[in-house]
């Protein structure tokens, strides 16, 4: 009986021994099949997603270029003299502006994001800052022209970053 409880082990123990390792040698298959899939799909996804990803940075470069104060001004003439009337004008067509391309901030970084935030609230607070002062609309857009020929506007700042997040991703 011994023999045969000796001979049934030395049946089962070689084959218990190999049955393990193909298990954990498949197991460790799977596992960097797994591994490498999930790799590529990352891959094609961040491919696919990079021209998404480029227009959106076009678009709000676009939108600083547009809310630059000085290629505002030369873009948009005033409708009156009244110095309120133009301001009203030159906010509403940033505020438009901004609402046409509010959905990018989807595809860009925060970074990027919260300087171009930034900047268009600095350019709508400096032209009410001037317009207090103005005494009609073409003084208003004197001023303006005046103050951004001694200082880069702010839409310059969120240019910048836009630039240095589009190397990141090139």
């Amino acid at each position: 009986m011994e023999d045969k409880i000796l001979e049934s082990i030395a049946y089962i123990l070689p084959a218990a021994v190999t049955g393990f390792v193909a298990y954990y040698m498949f197991n460790g298959f799977l596992k960097q099949q797994n591994s490498e899939r999930k790799i590529e799909l990352l891959a094609q996804k961040k491919k696919d997603s990079l021209p998404i990803k480029l227009q959106a940075y076009e678009r709000m470069l676009l939108f600083c270029e547009r809310i630059n104060p000085v290629k505002m001004l030369m873009r948009i003439p005033p409708i009156s003299t009244d110095t309120k009337d133009y301001l009203d004008l030159l906010i509403a067509n940033i505020n438009q502006e901004f609402e046409h391309n509010l959905v990018q901030q989807i595809y860009i970084s925060e970074d990027s994001w919260t300087a171009i935030y930034a900047s268009k609230n600095a350019v709508t607070n400096k032209l009410n800052q001037i317009a207090e002062k103005a005494t009609s609309a073409n003084n208003l857009r004197e001023e303006v022209l005046i103050e951004y020929s001694k200082k880069l506007p702010p839409t310059e700042t969120a240019i910048d970053v836009i630039k240095n997040e589009v190397r990141k991703l090139l």
